[in-house]
Formats: C-alpha cells, structure tokens, sequence
C-alpha cells in the first residue's frame, strides 16, 4: 500500500490538524521541487502561493473535518513560480472516530486551464465572427436540432435565442424538406459538408430562398459531434438575375422586333397612300364601304406593329402637354359604345386635374389597353371604373418604391370587378407575349406595351388584385402642376399640291416607290425613281440641277439612305431631303432637327404626312 502511494502520479499528503505536513509522496516532491526532509514538519502554507486568497486556505480544513473539501488552488513551487491545482480532502480517524490527520490529494491543472482558456478564446472569435458577418450561422446537433444561431437570424426567423432547442427543418419548405435532411445525414455521416439551396418560410410568411454549406466539429477520437452551417439569403440575387435574364429576352425580341417592324411598315405604306388615292375614284357607297375597311385594317397593322416598338425598342413619340381628361374622357366614350352593356363604365376626374408632358396618341393606347384587359377580366359583367387625382409623392414613399422618384404625379386607376389576378400570375403580366385569353383572343402585348409607354414618360404603374374581388392598375405620370389645357380639337385641311417640281424618291420597295410616285404625281409633281442609294446617285447626278427634292427610305441594300444623303449633300448641298424610314427611337438615323434633312416620316405614313412635309421642305428654298 506504501508503495502505492509514494508512486502514484497524484501529489499526496498527510497533515495533522495544525496543518503541518507528516507525509508527502515522490510525485509530490517532483512537482513542488522540496525533497522530502524540506517538507515534512512544515506548514502546508509553504507551498500555497501569496497571490491566493487566505479566505480560500482557512476553509480548507473546518470543510474538511465536516466531510470533505474539493476546490481549486493556487500554489508556488520553489523556484517561486506560481501554478494552479485541484485538491481534494478527506479526515483519518482513530478507533474512537476522532479526527487525527488530513488526506489531500492533488492534481496539476495547468495545461487544463491552458486549454480552457484556448476554448474560451476559439469560442470568443467564433462568437464575434457569428455576430459581426452577414451570413447566418448555426450549429447544429447530429438530429438537425439548433445549439447556436447567430444575430443574422433575425430578420428572417426571429429572435436567435428562442430558436435554441428548436428543429432546423421546421421552417424549410415541405417540397424541399426531405431533400435537405438527406445533404444533411450526408454531411454529419461523412464528415464532408456540401452546398445547397432550398427554400424557408420567414417569420412574416414569405418565402426566401436559401444557400447553404456545412461543415462538421469532430471530438478526439475523429467522431462528428456538431455540424456547423453557414447560409446566406440569395432571394434578392435570384430576382436579380432573372430580371437580367427577362432584360436580355427583351432585348433580343426588341432587335427581332425591329426587323418585323420595318418589313410590315413597308408592307403597309403603300396600303394607306393608295386608299386616299381611290377614295377619289370610287364613286358608289358600296365601293368607299370597302375602302373603309381596308383602311381600317391597314390603322389596326400600324398599331400592332407600334405597339411591337413600343415594348421592343422603347419608341418615343412627340411630347406636348396633355390634360389627360380629355383623353379619359374619350377612351370612356369609345368604351361605352364598344363595349357589352353587362358593363357598367363610370369616370371620376377632378376639373384640377395636373397636366402632362406626353404623346396623346400613346396615353389613348395605354388607358384603351387597360380598359380592354378589364372587360376581358368580366366575361359576366360588372363594373369598370376609371378615376384620377393629383398626388404628391415624397421621399419616404420613393425609399420604400425603388424605381420611383418623389413629386408631382397625376395618378390615374382602371378597376374592374372581375376575376381578380392569381399571385402566381401577377409576376408575369407585363411579359411580352404573356396572355391566359385563348388563341386568338390576343397578342400578349397590350400589358407589356402599355408597361413601356409609361416607363419611356417616367412614370410606374402599381397593381392590386384579389382572386374573385377585381384589379386595380393605378398608372402614376409626372405632372407639370398646370391644371387646363384645350381638348383635342379635329381640324380638317386641303392637302397641298406641287406646281411641277421634280422629286426623286429612293426606295428599295417597289410598292412604296410606286404608290409615292402615284401620290404626288396625282397632287402636281413629277417623279423620278431609284431602287437603292447608288442608282440614286446617278439619277441625282444626272439630274441634278431639275430635282427638287428627294424623299429617300434609310434602310436599304447596297447603299443605305445616311450613306446616299451624305454623297447627295456634296453634289448639292442645298437640295431639300426628306428621310423615310420603318424604324424610329434609336433607329432614327436623321431628324427634322439635322441640318442633312429636312424632314423625317415613319412608315407607313399617309398621303396627307408626305405632301404636308415634302410642302414644307420646298417652301424651305424661298424662306429668307
């Protein structure tokens, strides 16, 4: 037994009730540097560190005598250095029971405390990296169940502190649940944490989409012990890039949109010219009906190629200030007679109403787009009302409306009692070519259109819409804060005739050159013709001292009209030109502003918009 203890690896010693040492053990000895003859008959003082509170000593032995002590310690070696230990005590009775000595038995704690200190430490950075990144970290048990989650946490599930002792998988979305769960065992099986997004309910409801990795805590024997996740929230990335991707689509189906464009206005040019031609010569009724329907289509194509601009290219028209009542007004009373009687329209505008700076022509689109998709949301009937007030919008109301800009607006609001808009639905509206009406029923452009014309006058529109309880737009435009402007006034004029002036036309169309040479040579002009800019070179060339003006088409092969003017300009430079084109916006390579031209038209235009214009070119010649 007496070797036992004198080789134990614990310090052991025996004192009597004074505290004086009787017995110490050769670890003892070891540890505190004394031999044994130095310790033997001391007090136990000398081996308790000056640092250390002498409340804690005298406790030591009344604690004991009563059953035992346990405690931490501060000792000092001989060499004076100081160092911490874990004692435990214990009282020797005689066969009568009397206390005669004290037990203790000791252990070295130093490189314990070192390591719990470096705990602390990696448990103090872990906690300020938690607490200061953006990301959210949790740690997790093997069950999936929260230790730890960071401050990040709040703002999508709450306070973190309520969250300890909870299931992580509560809030994960039931569709992406079970796959979460297997990433998860795989990550805390293998040890290897892997990436993944899936989505979570917030604490408000919403969905948030989620990216996350984990990685594992192991224990000295290599066993996984905690799995330690990190996630941030990439809903706003994701919006982000598939509004990029929506930017890029639009984009592309803009340039395709421009092509179409262009063919179709060529198509439709000669259409609208001959129809004002044969007007004069066609005398019966029944023939000028027929005429009348096929100018009715031909408007309609225009305005379905405008309205493929309009959201394709961003077109802008002339802006003048408008009192948009007039417009409302107007666009109600086609609605009343057009559409069914189930229908009950009614108009609310203030006399005050804000004017503004816009294209009459594409508000009458936007409201007459409205208020047809409101009448397709009411198959059975109901009523559509359109309203509109002046409203002031501040900065808190732009902070909390991203894409807006506070001040002055007229706001404008179509409502209906229909269906009501589905929320999976509401995302997509304004898509180009998004429609649920049937094939046929409609191109899928009135929204998006509609959405582009009142982007390009920086205005925004917002929705409302409940399932079974009706929609409402509400269509916000700047105003100019002036109050009355004239309604729309008809004005009929004479076309102008020429006095036998020499005009070439350069077009690459065949049509189009036809029907313009048929136009002005029936309003006193004569006609020479070219088929692309470099035969009308040569014809200018030729002609060059008789030619009056030229009305030349900007797109074309071989030699386009920029490259044509610019050649024409240096063999005379004071011949009056008017550009032609089937493209506008961007693509409007010359305007009446430009010093090459004098004019410019957009296909297809009227017989009464070219002799107007080419009138007002060559009058240009005796201007002073």
């Amino acid at each position: 037994m007496a070797q036992t203890v004198a080789s134990a690896r614990d310090c052991i010693s025996i004192t009597d009730l004074k505290d004086r040492l009787l017995f110490v053990n050769d670890a003892f000895c070891e540890t505190y540097g004394y031999t044994t003859g130095e310790l033997v008959g001391k007090d136990v003082s000398m081996v308790r560190s000056p640092r250390m509170s002498a409340e804690i000593s005298d406790r030591i032995l009344p604690a004991t005598l009563e059953g035992g002590w346990h405690g931490e310690l501060l000792n000092r070696r001989k060499d004076g250095s100081d160092f911490p230990v874990e004692l435990w005590t214990s009282v020797v009775r005689d066969d009568a029971g009397t206390p005669v000595a004290l037990v203790g038995v000791s252990r070295n704690i130093a490189d314990r405390r070192l390591a719990e200190e470096h705990l602390k430490e990696s448990e103090e950075q872990f906690r300020l990296i938690a607490e200061n990144v953006a990301d959210m970290i949790a740690v997790l048990d093997l069950d999936g169940i929260r230790i730890y989650n960071s401050p990040s946490y709040k703002n999508i599930l709450g306070d973190p502190e309520s969250l300890k002792g909870t299931d992580s998988y509560r809030e994960i979305h039931p569709e992406d649940r079970e796959r979460v769960m297997q990433v998860f065992q795989e990550t805390a099986r293998t040890g290897v944490g892997q990436r993944i997004e899936y989505r979570i309910v917030g604490k408000d409801g919403t969905l948030r989409n989620i990216e996350s990795k984990g990685s594992v805590i192991k224990v000295a024997n290599g066993r996984v012990s905690r799995v330690v996740v990190v996630s941030r929230d990439v809903t706003e990335e994701k919006r982000l890039a598939a509004q990029f991707l929506r930017a890029q689509r639009m984009e592309s189906i803009g340039t395709l949109a421009g092509g179409i464009a262009h063919d179709l206005n060529n198509v439709l040019a000669p259409i609208m010219m001959a129809i004002e031609i044969l007007r004069d010569k066609i005398p019966d009724a029944g023939g000028k009906r027929i005429l009348e329907i096929v100018e009715t289509s031909a408007k309609r194509g225009s305005d379905i190629v405008k309205q493929v601009l309009a959201f394709g290219r961003g077109v802008t028209g002339d802006r003048i200030l408008v009192q948009l009542k007039h417009v409302i007004n107007e666009v109600a009373r086609i609605a009343g007679q057009t559409f069914p009687k189930s229908i009950d329209i009614t108009t609310n505008v203030p006399r005050d109403l804000w004017t503004v700076l816009a294209d009459p022509t594409q508000m009458h689109q936007v409201l007459l787009n409205m208020m047809v998709n409101a009448r397709d949301a009411m198959p059975e009937g109901g009523t559509l009302s359109i309203s509109a007030k002046n409203v002031t919008l501040d900065d808190d109301y732009s902070q909390m409306h991203p894409g807006t800009k506070a001040g002055n607006y007229v706001n404008i609001m179509i409502a209906d009692s229909g269906t009501g808009i589905p929320a999976e639905i509401r995302v997509k509206i304004f898509e180009p070519f998004f429609t649920t009406k049937e094939i046929g029923m409609g191109t899928g452009l009135g929204l998006s259109t509609t959405l582009a014309i009142v982007k390009s006058h920086d205005g925004f529109i917002n929705l409302e819409s409940e399932e079974g309880k009706g929609t409402t737009f509400s269509i916000y435009l700047p105003a100019t804060g002036m109050a009355s402007v004239a309604g729309p006034a008809s004005v009929e004029a004479d076309l102008p005739a020429g006095n036998g002036e020499l005009i070439l036309i350069i077009d690459d169309e065949a049509a189009v050159r036809q029907i313009t040479r048929a136009t002005l040579e029936a309003y006193g002009y004569k006609v020479m013709t070219a088929s692309d800019g470099a035969e009308g070179i040569e014809v200018f060339a030729e002609n060059q001292r008789d030619i009056k003006a030229v009305i030349t088409d900007m797109m074309m092969p071989v030699m386009d009209g920029k490259a044509a003017i610019v050649a024409i300009r240096k063999i005379r430079p004071d011949v009056r030109i008017i550009a032609v084109s089937g493209l506008a916006g961007k693509e409007k390579l010359a305007s009446p502003s430009d010093e090459k031209v004098q004019a410019f038209l957009t296909k297809p235009y009227t017989a009464e918009n070219l002799l107007k214009a080419l009138a007002a070119a060559l009058r240009r010649i005796q201007a002073p």
